[in-house]
């Protein structure tokens, strides 16, 4: 079973595994010193995983993959919130409890399945040995902007593949424009070639937005519209920093 635990701002490991530092990260690695795969769903590998660090703030986001590569490592442990409360599985007990989820839980699971037993993705990990806080702000590039932007033109309001959007400047570098939140957004090929070098006024072209920076990555928030991502949001909600991605 499960250990529940109190976030402790108190509690310092020495040693910590930083989440960036090189570890394997191919399923044939794991599998190779763990359970022996017969059959395995990359759809299910390829889901993602919020990883905070030892105090409970989110860090990052990583594909299943390593998260499993983490947990059997023993340098990260699962997080499930039960009656209120923060409970840890290591690797063995998150496998134990399949059987249970399997049966009551199906539907809400990613699932890998090996040889001997089937075990869920995890939705959440923690680092158990690394207590660093994470980065005060979003970073500035291109996928946090679409993501921002919902991959949305901001002046005609349609939506496009990435292939076709551009990142247009409110105002133009050539009237001192910069690069920042405030200054970019999505915007179709026909729009940005409309406006040129101008303002939006001096294109009579109105934004459907405001640009601002965004409190939390774009791309968290997007995903915390999907039902499965859904137990990320209680760890977000007071963010006021950036989470990568993996």
């Amino acid at each position: 079973m499960g250990n529940q635990h109190q976030p402790n701002p108190d509690d310092r490991t020495q040693g910590f595994h930083h989440p960036d530092d090189p570890c394997d990260d191919s399923t044939d690695a794991l599998l190779a010193h763990g359970p022996t795969a017969s059959v395995i769903g990359p759809a299910a590998l390829d889901a993602k995983v919020l990883v905070l660090n030892k105090l409970y703030l989110a860090l990052r986001v990583v594909s299943a993959r390593r998260a499993f590569t983490m947990l059997w490592s023993d340098l990260a442990e699962v997080i499930q919130v039960e009656s209120g409360h923060y409970v840890g599985y290591d690797f063995r007990s998150w496998a134990d409890l399949a059987e249970y989820q399997q049966r009551f839980e199906h539907e809400q699971h990613d699932w890998v399945r090996t040889v001997r037993f089937h075990v869920a993705v995890p939705r959440v990990i923690r680092l158990l040995g690394y207590d660093r806080l994470p980065a005060p702000q979003v970073k500035l590039n291109r996928r946090n902007l679409f993501a921002r932007d919902r991959n949305q033109c901001q002046y005609c309001g349609k939506h496009f593949p990435t292939s076709e959007l551009s990142i247009d400047h409110v105002l133009p570098r050539s009237m001192g424009g910069g690069d920042s939140w405030q200054n970019l957004v999505c915007a179709c090929i026909a729009c940005n070639a409309r406006k040129g070098g101008r303002t939006p006024e001096g294109a009579r072209m109105a934004m459907i937005r405001k640009p601002t920076m965004p409190k939390r990555n774009p791309l968290i928030a997007v995903r915390m519209g999907q039902d499965r991502y859904a137990s990320w949001k209680q760890f977000l909600d007071h963010a006021y920093w950036s989470v990568e991605l993996g």
